[in-house]
């Protein structure tokens, strides 16, 4: 028996089986953001709740609603270039994300350059950057495609949500300030990431990563003890049907608990806060495809559900 948490008509359901229970039928009122402020004491709950069968036997399909977004994040951070199969095929997919030293190799030496600098990476500090809360949009909502992005792309990754404060925390006590994981994806304008305007200091991540609705998050948070490795969870991403990502989060580099380490000796994680963990492989510029006006993004890892959202034009 395994469960999440839900919001649907801005009410806090709990998720069993496909299946949909407000809290308020066991007395809890408070909205998602309220439950993960109080985690301890709710996480030790929900067990009673998830075992009502009777309840369950007759409740709505998740599947069928109108699920909102699970709560607004008070701060969100993603780690960048945190799969090695990733980053290869960006750089080699995408002329513009390449540097100098690369432009003069053959693309067996190119890919080779780029293996060899991922390796070195993965025993580096995380490199991680913000994304506006203001981003983020339910696993049904549409994505809205801006007018000045001509490279829209995906980045699904596995989300985890913080439920417990945590400020300079060493990477062994990193879970226990975990209180579950959800589907999120680090929409991204590929193009402006890497501005060739010769104003840019580094990567411009206010430009590539934070257009509205560009985080689809959800569909639900799933409590941390019903996932037993996160680190064996398959991620699949579908465009119009068609697979683009495929991967596992077996191949992330830096783990959950460095990540929190890392951020924690930064700034202070607070419950609610959303860390997006990397993407896999299997992005749109890998392939030189990117989304536009009528695609459908599905996006589902193992035991947190499925997104689906498509995208729309501005205006």
């Amino acid at each position: 028996m395994s469960y999440g948490l839900a919001t649907i008509g801005g009410a806090a359901v709990l998720v069993r089986d496909n299946r949909y229970l407000p809290l308020s039928r066991w007395g809890e009122g408070r909205d998602l953001l309220s439950l993960l402020a109080d985690w301890d004491e709710v996480s030790a709950r929900l067990d009673h709740w998830a075992s009502d069968e009777a309840g369950f036997a007759n409740a709505a399909m998740f599947d069928k609603a109108e699920i909102d977004l699970p709560y607004r994040p008070g701060q969100v951070f993603c780690t960048g270039a945190n799969y090695k199969k990733h980053v290869v095929g960006l750089i080699m997919g995408d002329p513009s994300m390449r540097t100098a030293e690369h432009e003069n190799l053959t693309e067996d030496e190119r890919r080779r350059r780029v293996e060899d600098m991922m390796d070195k990476r993965a025993k580096a500090l995380p490199f991680c950057f913000v994304k506006l809360p203001s981003c983020a949009v339910g696993a049904r909502a549409d994505v809205v495609l801006p007018r000045n992005v001509e490279k829209p792309d995906w980045e699904l990754e596995l989300g985890v949500i913080i439920g417990k404060r945590a400020h300079r925390v060493p990477e062994g006590q990193a879970m226990a300030h975990v209180a579950g994981y959800a589907v999120v994806n680090d929409v991204t304008a590929r193009e402006h990431i890497f501005r060739k305007d010769g104003s840019a200091i580094g990567a411009d991540w206010l430009s590539g990563k934070c257009f509205p609705t560009f985080l689809p998050f959800g569909p639900m948070i799933v409590p941390r003890g019903q996932v037993p490795d996160p680190y064996g969870l398959s991620i699949t991403l579908k465009v119009n049907g068609k697979t683009y990502q495929d991967e596992s989060t077996a191949d992330m580099m830096a783990s959950i608990e460095r990540q929190v380490e890392y951020l924690s000796h930064r700034v202070i994680l607070e419950p609610g806060d959303l860390i997006c963990t990397g993407s896999p492989y299997g992005n749109g510029s890998a392939f030189g495809v990117f989304l536009k006006p009528g695609d459908l993004m599905e996006g589902t890892i193992t035991g947190l559900g499925t997104q689906r959202n498509r995208c729309v034009a501005e205006g």
